[in-house]
């Protein structure tokens, strides 16, 4: 009772800092909404939400339209702890930000001017992770398989200091409309669901997504990326933590 009583909790922190009660665009059926009663039970019987409360804690609305692999990423890296970079606005504290983890080394990858106007593809997300403390490993759909998402995902989300970030094509699920980047938050078994932690806030909420869903929204080509499929992207904190997750 008291673990369900703690997550209750839990939801609902989560849901007022992202702006949950905001307008947003009307979902299609085979999403559940975070906040609606299906949404909340789910949470309250997953086990497999060790990144729920760090990602949560740390969530970000992305600053603008094409920023949603940067929203992910600082999300990431404030929830894992790496050592981040000072700021001006918050010194003396150290804090990523979706302004200072872009720098010299990421417009290597990707210059700002492009990624403001397109967005980042999949691997250019893993590789501007793999330039900070972290263990970042891109996997495209067309790889892998159902089973193998299923089951890595969840185990990465069972564990502390693993996370999880897909890059899905929204129109798949029946969104609108795009190639989209957000962290997973959580996995429920028994409704085989990923919550998704959508990063565009202003457009929609967190959802559970079914794995098939999620799957074949991830395995689309990304004309960006040489047609490859997108994907996922597993990240845990630094040295030796590469280990596959306990579960």
């Amino acid at each position: 009772m008291m673990t369900r009583f703690f997550r209750s909790i839990a939801a609902s922190l989560l849901l007022v800092a992202t702006g949950a009660a905001a307008e947003t665009l009307p979902l299609p059926d085979n999403l559940i909404d975070l906040k609606s009663p299906k949404g909340e039970a789910l949470l309250l019987e997953t086990r497999a939400l060790e990144a729920y409360f760090p990602i949560s804690v740390a969530f970000e609305t992305q600053k603008n339209q094409a920023y949603c692999g940067v929203a992910s990423i600082v999300m990431v890296l404030n929830a894992i702890r790496a050592p981040a970079p000072t700021t001006p606005e918050y010194q003396p504290y150290n804090v990523f930000t979706q302004d200072n983890v872009l720098n010299e080394k990421t417009d290597a990858i990707l210059p700002r001017v492009v990624l403001a106007r397109q967005g980042m593809t999949l691997d250019q997300l893993g590789q501007i992770l793999s330039l900070y403390p972290v263990n970042a490993e891109v996997r495209h759909a067309a790889a892998g398989g159902l089973d193998e998402f299923r089951k890595t995902a969840s185990a990465y989300l069972a564990d502390k200091n693993h996370f999880v970030l897909v890059n899905y094509l929204r129109k798949a699920l029946g969104e609108e409309r795009g190639g989209h980047i957000s962290p997973l938050a959580a996995y429920d078994e028994k409704a085989d669901r990923f919550l998704i932690l959508d990063v565009a806030r202003y457009k929609y909420p967190p959802v559970w997504v079914s794995a098939s869903d999620l799957f074949e929204a991830m395995n689309t080509a990304d004309a960006s990326n040489e047609n490859k499929t997108r994907g996922y992207v597993l990240i845990s904190s630094g040295a030796g933590s590469a280990d596959t997750p306990t579960r």
